[in-house]
């Protein structure tokens, strides 16, 4: 059972290693590409499935016994941001065969790609911090090249942009890390829960608590270090925005969950109200952005520092019911953001541009396309009963538990200033007489096949989520409750040597 942890790594490895391998052959490294996405999703849910059924687990590889050596462990919140990244590769994998151009797969698009959803993993299951900072590091380098991958100048600048920030964010990472060594003489995530509360220098721990809120503040888009985001999502093809936008940045809220859950809880009246008040803002610049924006993926990339926002904001009040709405809303919103990429991608094939002005027209032309995207924008904006909503709720409903009433009114106003850019969009793009094309592109069968069933079925998991909350709270309310306790995730860890 344990070798599930380590399936979602070597999976994509194998699939980029053979990949690679297949270099001559764009089709042979499309089908691979899809198969090994597939099997990283499967893989993905029976450990899940595990998790669920017998509580946090961990593998020790080389049987050298933690803290001392590499440490893979799962409890419920990294099996589900595993499962979220499968589901996510799974479905941009499909839509990559119909938008990545040939050029871009010879180039190694696909291996790329399962690289980066390898790094991503890797973040997810890992049990120690330098081991953490190495897992980042392969999924910036392979963001990197996805990033620039087909040399547009667009592309490159947006590229210099992003991996140059994010360079910063590791060496700040790095320098926290170090610190870290010399205090407590250790990484692994476990034995630091134990060490850290008996420092004999708490004020040491505050400060160095600080610099994972840098590193990861950064890797998160927060406020006031988001800036990179809205500069270079929008460039490369529409897949790797997508993916971009589904991961990227999760991966830095999961990094940020865990560290003040489980390690920087010395002086949380400090740390977490920070947390808080930096969600605040996130929420507020990030919305108020999206609003000044003409063209679809800027928006939609500007929503993503408005939503970090809501997912910090439960760590910030950190209480069992917000985490659970944190965990709640982070598994909504990796699916509606991927879902609006996808979207902005089709309406860009029909319409020839992803500027506002220049597009129109498409509920008549599209109108299966308008209900797609109409799905989830109006959860992204919390409009009952869809997913966003119940999501939302569960955090305005801790917020006036905790009496926190100001957050819990931001909250409400980015919600309606959200809804206000997505009737934007729907103005602009699929309502009015249809705009005449500056570069269409006919869509074939099997490619329209390609499009929309990655599309629909991200919808459907959306409704699903808002019809059938049920499953999804219990999920999240049992993750919120081992992140308020690790308990079992420590003694997982220290206490299994296989």
């Amino acid at each position: 059972m344990k070798l599930l942890l380590i399936l979602p790594i070597i999976l994509p490895l194998t699939t980029a290693a053979v990949g690679l391998l297949c270099w001559r052959s764009i089709r042979a490294q499309q089908v691979i590409g899809l198969l090994g996405a597939g099997g990283l999703l499967a893989a993905a849910g029976s450990l899940l499935h595990g998790v669920w059924q017998n509580g946090p687990m961990a593998l020790q590889l080389g049987n050298w016994p933690a803290p001392f050596g590499i440490t893979l462990a799962a409890d419920l919140f990294s099996a589900i941001m595993v499962v979220l990244a499968a589901l996510m590769g799974f479905t941009v994998a499909l839509y990559s065969l119909a938008t990545v151009d040939p050029r871009r797969v010879r180039y190694g698009y696909f291996c790329f790609y399962h690289f980066l959803l390898m790094g991503v993993c890797g973040v997810f299951l890992t049990g120690d911090l330098f081991n953490m900072y190495v897992w980042f590091e392969v999924m910036l380098m392979a963001s990197f090249v996805l990033m620039a991958l087909g040399g547009e100048k667009e592309q490159l600048e947006g590229a210099i942009k992003y991996v140059t920030l994010n360079l910063i964010s590791s060496a700040v990472f790095l320098t926290g890390l170090g610190i870290l060594y010399g205090m407590s003489g250790t990484l692994n995530m476990a034995h630091l829960a134990t060490v850290l509360p008996q420092s004999e220098h708490p004020f040491m721990v505050t400060t160095v608590a600080m610099l994972f809120l840098v590193a990861f503040g950064i890797k998160s888009a927060v406020f006031p270090l988001f800036f990179w985001l809205p500069a270079s999502y929008h460039t490369p093809p529409v897949a790797v925005s997508a993916i971009f936008a589904g991961l990227l940045t999760k991966v830095g809220v999961y990094s940020l969950m865990r560290v003040f859950t489980l390690l920087f809880m010395g002086d949380v009246a400090y740390t977490h109200t920070l947390i808080l008040i930096i969600a605040g803002f996130t929420m507020v610049t990030g919305v108020l952005g999206a609003a000044a924006q003409g063209e679809f993926r800027r928006i939609l990339s500007f929503h993503i520092i408005s939503q970090v926002g809501y997912m910090i904001m439960g760590l910030g009040l950190f209480t069992p019911l917000a985490l659970t709405g944190s965990v709640f809303y982070i598994m909504h919103h990796i699916v509606v953001k991927t879902n609006l990429f996808l979207v902005s991608g089709v309406a860009r094939l029909l319409g020839g541009s992803y500027r506002l002005e220049r597009l129109g027209g498409l509920s008549l032309s599209a109108p299966g396309l308008s209900l797609l995207f109409a799905v989830s924008a109006f959860s992204l904006a919390g409009i009952p009963p869809l997913s966003g909503f119940w999501a939302k709720l569960i955090l305005i409903i801790a917020s006036f538990k905790d009496a926190s009433y100001l957050i819990a009114a931001t909250a409400l106003l980015v919600s309606l200033l959200t809804l206000f850019s997505m009737t934007k969009i729907w103005a602009a793009v699929f309502w009015g007489e249809p705009a005449v094309a500056a570069d269409p592109q006919p869509l074939s069968g099997r490619r329209r096949a390609a499009l929309y069933v990655p599309i629909i079925l991200l919808a459907l998991i959306t409704v699903t989520i808002g019809l059938g909350t049920g499953p999804i709270l219990t999920l999240a309310e049992r993750t919120a409750d081992q992140l308020i306790d690790p308990r079992a995730y420590i003694r997982a860890v220290l206490g299994s040597v296989q």
